[in-house]
């Protein structure tokens, strides 16, 4: 069988069984989670030795450190991976919520529903946790799922895939509500983005290369962010020691994640008192700073920044800092230069920080806590699909009630329009 003939039944498959999953009880859907939990925990040993095949063929081919750190799974991924199934297991249900209840001048009761979007194809690079996260999100949501991996973790997302039938088939479910494409042929990709009969929405979760090739040959619609170009801006008389914990925690406890920071923004004010002690932190820690010419002055090791740096995705120990006049510099500035994902203020004062929420454009703003928050499990949501920054339809952490839409349901007793 051709790789297209494979996708296509897939895409076949996949709506076939979205009509199924759309009427699972909750209770039935939430009983498969669980049991996915116990199987991922029991089965830890197994999973762990097939993404060690996977770590091998990285490390032959030279794949970066962030890669590899992505594609691990370590205990602590599994325990994670079990959680958030747990936790999506104790959200409630969206499907069927109604909501939005008015009564028209005739008598008419129109009322809003949550539904499953139907069929959703998700294309993802290293990180094999999205396949559980993914899976369990649409099941959730009640909708049927076609998960296309990247190559170099096609061992574990293959093992991890397996656990999700065997769980669905002693469920009495179709298998099909969860598909893996086992091919590392990228050709698969286009003949998925093709489907337009049988797949509602693509959503692609990796680097930005991978998320524009995604984006730009796609036939269906496609949820998505670029980059997660993040900012912490350190406002005039912020506490010193809150603002080192938030920059050292944005930059340092995960590099290689799209939640990171990637430039810090400190108000001329506080630069000389902050900047010194700041850059000993993050040099002890192995980060190298791109400074703009204040910067430079005041920290000696930090190297010029250059234009592209204020744009940049270093996904790495690297930062690019830069004085600022005031918040309305650090605001424009994250406008010029971000995308969108997240931003943060590490301030003292209620006022300044209620206007930087209503005046930053980003999917999450936060006020003093680190960049690292924009996540659907920190943000309660259990686990997330990803993060969108295209605005229609899901802005920010996407997870379950970003999975379904509404169609208006109305109730009347005999009305006819005139």
């Amino acid at each position: 069988m051709s790789i297209e003939t494979n996708i296509i039944n897939m895409a076949k498959d996949a709506r076939a069984a979205s009509r199924i999953i759309a009427k699972a009880p909750s209770s039935k859907k939430d009983a498969i989670l669980l049991e996915l939990a116990d199987s991922i925990e029991n089965n830890a040993e197994s999973i762990k030795k097939e993404n060690q095949k996977d770590l091998d063929l990285a490390a032959d081919k030279g794949l970066s450190a962030a890669m590899i750190d992505r594609l691990t799974i370590s205990d602590v991924t599994i325990t994670s991976m079990a959680t958030g199934l747990r936790e999506i297991v104790a959200l409630e249900d969206p499907v069927g919520a109604i909501s939005k209840t008015i009564i028209r001048p005739n008598g008419l009761e129109v009322s809003r529903m949550r539904i499953p979007i139907g069929v959703i194809g998700i294309i993802y690079e290293s990180r094999p946790n999205v396949t559980i996260d993914a899976a369990a999100l649409c099941l959730k949501a009640g909708n049927a799922v076609i998960l296309r991996g990247g190559s170099e973790a096609l061992n574990s997302n293959r093992v991890l895939a397996g656990l999700i039938s065997d769980v669905l088939a002693k469920a009495g479910l179709p298998e099909k509500v969860v598909q893996m494409v086992q091919v590392r042929d990228r050709q698969a990709i286009n003949f998925l983005l093709n489907q337009t009969e049988f797949i509602d929405v693509i959503i692609p979760r990796g680097g930005e290369g991978l998320i524009r090739f995604v984006a730009e040959n796609s036939k269906i619609p496609v949820l998505k962010h670029y980059k997660g170009v993040c900012h912490v801006y350190v406002d005039d008389g912020a506490d010193l020691d809150m603002a080192y914990n938030i920059c050292f925690n944005a930059k340092v406890q995960r590099p290689g994640v799209c939640n990171a920071m990637e430039t810090m923004l400190v108000h001329k004010n506080m630069a000389k008192n902050f900047l010194p002690g700041m850059a000993k932190r993050f040099f002890d820690a192995g980060v190298k700073i791109r400074g703009c010419e204040k910067t430079c002055a005041i920290i000696k090791d930090a190297q010029k920044a250059e234009e592209e740096d204020w744009s940049a995705e270093y996904l790495d120990l690297v930062l690019a800092v830069k004085v600022v006049e005031d918040m309305d510099q650090a605001i424009t500035h994250m406008a010029e230069y971000g995308s969108s994902h997240t931003e943060v203020i590490v301030t003292s004062d209620y006022n300044r920080a209620r206007r930087f929420i209503r005046e930053v454009d980003s999917s999450v703003v936060l006020v003093n806590a680190s960049t690292r928050f924009n996540d659907g499990g920190q943000l309660g949501l259990g686990a997330e699909m990803g993060i969108s920054t295209s605005r229609l339809h899901a802005f920010g952490p996407m997870g379950l009630e970003e999975l379904t839409a509404t169609k208006f349901i109305v109730f009347g007793n005999g009305q006819i329009r005139n």
